[in-house]
C-alpha cells in the first residue's frame, strides 16, 4: 500500500471495510454452499429412503436385466429386488453392474470407478436396493447450492458500493474544511465553519478556531504595538535628535552641563516609554499562556513598597502599608508586580510633594481587594473610563508620562479575571484604584 493511500483516513476505511465485506462474502458463501450440499444430501437419501420403502409391498415388477432389446436407461438411480432365497426378481435398466448382496441401510459402493450410495431394505418376502451414482447427486447437490450462494455474490457488490457511498459523503464535511483551510489568505484568520461535521471532527474543527483567535490576538497586539511604537517614538526621537544638536553647539561648560542633563532625561523617558510599550505588548499577546500560581497579596505589596520607596522619598510622599490582610489569589506573580508597581507609580506621579499614598489588601464581597489611594487631585468622573486607553492623558495634569500606565493594569486585570474600579478616596481626597479579584 502506498504513502499516500496508508494516510488517508478515507482510503484506509474504504480498503479495509471493502476487504471485510469480501472476506465475510466469501465466508458466508462457502457455508452456505456447504449447508445446501449437506441439505441436499439429506434430501436424496430421504428420497432413496422413500422410495425403497414404497416397493416393498411385494408387488409383482416386471425383470428387464436380461432383456437385450431393452432400453440400457441411465445410472441415475438404479433399482433392484431379491427374494428371500436369494433370487434377482427385479433389475432397473442400467449399465452399472452392482453387487449381488445387499448391506442393509446406507452404505457406498465403488464399481468401475463409479461411486455409488445405496440403501437396503428387508421384508419378510423380499430385499429391496436403491443405488444412485454419487457423481450425479453431487452435480445436482451442487447445483442447487449454488443457486443458494447466487444472492449472496450479487449481494456483495451492491454493499460494497454503498459503503463506499457512505464513507465518501461522511467525509465530505473534513474534505470541505480542508479545502476551507487551503483556500485562505496568509492573514485570513476567520473561524471555519463547524456546520454538519462529524461529532468526531468538530472538537478538533473547534480548537483550531481557538487556535485562530489566539494567533489572532497575537497578530493584532503586534500589530498595535509596531503603530505605538511608531506613534509615540516619533517624538521622543525627535527630541533627541534636537538635544544632541544642542550640545554639539553648546560653547561653554555649563551650557553643556545643561544640554548634557536635557539629553539624559529625554533617553530616561524614552527608556521609559520602550519598557512600558515592551510590557502591555507581552502582556497582551503572550501573557495568557503562562501558568497561574497562588500569589500571596499581602507578600506582593510588602515587596512593591520597598521597590518604590526610593521614589516616594525622593518626592516626599508618605508611603504606607495601612492594612494587609493574608490573602491569595490565582494568578501570575510577575504580571500582578506590574500591575501594583504601575498603580503606585501613578499615585507618586499625581500626588503633589508631601502627600499620601496608602496600599491595602482586604476582602471584599466578591473576593480579594488590592486598593491604593492617594491625596492628589483625582480623576473627574467623566474621565475615568477614557484614562484605560492607550497614550490617553488628563488635560491639564502637570505629571508626566506616556499614558500607558492604566493600560498595562487594565490588560493584567482582565487576564487575572479582576474587575478595575476607579473612585474618589474618602481618607484622602484623591484618587481610589481597588482591583477586585473573584473568588478562588
Amino acid at each position: 500500500m502506498s504513502r499516500s493511500v496508508s494516510h488517508s483516513l478515507r482510503a484506509r476505511l474504504l480498503w479495509f471495510l471493502l476487504a471485510a465485506i469480501v472476506l465475510a462474502a466469501m465466508a458466508q458463501a462457502l457455508i452456505a454452499y456447504r449447508s445446501a450440499r449437506s441439505d441436499a444430501d439429506e434430501i436424496f437419501d430421504y428420497h432413496m429412503q422413500q422410495m425403497a420403502l414404497s416397493l416393498r409391498s411385494g408387488a409383482p415388477l416386471a425383470n428387464h436385466a436380461n432383456d437385450p432389446a431393452a432400453d440400457p436407461g441411465n445410472d441415475d438411480m438404479v433399482v433392484q429386488v431379491w427374494t428371500p432365497d436369494g433370487v434377482q426378481v427385479f433389475r432397473s435398466l442400467s449399465r452399472a453392474e452392482l453387487p449381488q448382496r445387499a448391506v442393509l441401510g446406507f452404505s457406498n459402493v465403488r464399481v468401475r470407478g463409479a461411486t455409488y450410495r445405496i440403501f437396503s431394505v428387508q421384508t419378510s418376502n423380499q430385499t429391496v436396493q436403491i443405488a444412485q451414482d454419487m457423481a450425479v447427486r453431487q452435480r445436482m447437490a451442487g447445483a442447487l447450492a449454488l443457486r443458494t450462494v447466487a444472492p449472496i455474490a450479487l449481494m456483495a457488490p451492491l454493499l460494497m458500493l454503498v459503503v463506499w457511498w457512505v464513507v465518501s459523503g461522511s467525509l465530505a464535511p473534513v474534505a470541505r474544511v480542508r479545502k476551507q483551510v487551503a483556500a485562505r489568505q496568509a492573514d485570513d484568520l476567520s473561524p471555519v465553519s463547524e456546520n454538519d461535521l462529524p461529532d468526531e471532527v468538530r472538537p478538533l474543527v473547534h480548537e483550531l478556531n481557538l487556535l485562530f483567535g489566539r494567533v489572532r490576538t497575537a497578530f493584532d497586539a503586534q500589530q498595535h504595538f509596531v503603530a505605538d511604537a511608531a506613534h509615540e517614538l516619533r517624538s521622543p526621537l525627535a527630541a533627541l535628535k534636537l538635544q544632541v544638536l544642542s550640545l554639539d553647539r553648546a560653547e561653554d561648560a555649563s551650557a553643556r552641563a545643561v544640554a548634557v542633563g536635557r539629553l539624559t532625561a529625554g533617553i530616561e523617558r524614552a527608556t521609559r516609554l520602550v519598557e512600558q510599550l515592551l510590557v502591555l505588548a507581552r502582556q497582551e499577546s503572550g501573557g495568557a499562556e503562562q501558568k497561574f500560581d497562588q500569589v500571596n497579596l499581602a507578600d506582593l505589596a510588602k515587596r512593591t513598597l520597598g521597590d518604590m520607596a526610593g521614589a516616594a522619598q525622593a518626592r516626599e510622599i508618605d508611603l504606607g502599608l495601612p492594612r494587609a490582610d493574608d490573602l491569595s489569589v490565582a494568578g501570575q506573580g510577575d504580571a500582578l508586580l506590574i500591575l501594583l508597581r504601575n498603580l503606585i507609580d501613578n499615585a507618586i506621579k499625581y500626588t503633589p510633594a508631601g502627600g499620601t499614598v496608602d496600599v491595602e489588601v482586604l476582602q471584599g464581597e466578591r473576593g480579594p481587594v488590592l486598593c491604593v489611594e492617594d491625596s492628589g487631585p483625582g480623576i473627574s468622573p467623566e474621565e475615568r473610563e477614557r484614562v484605560f486607553s492607550r497614550f490617553y492623558r488628563v488635560p491639564g495634569s502637570a505629571a508626566g508620562g506616556s499614558g500607558l500606565g492604566l493600560a498595562i493594569i487594565k490588560a493584567i486585570a482582565e487576564r487575572h479575571g479582576a474587575a478595575l474600579v476607579l473612585g474618589q478616596s474618602e481618607r484622602l481626597g484623591g484618587l481610589q484604584v481597588r482591583v477586585e479579584f473573584p473568588k478562588s
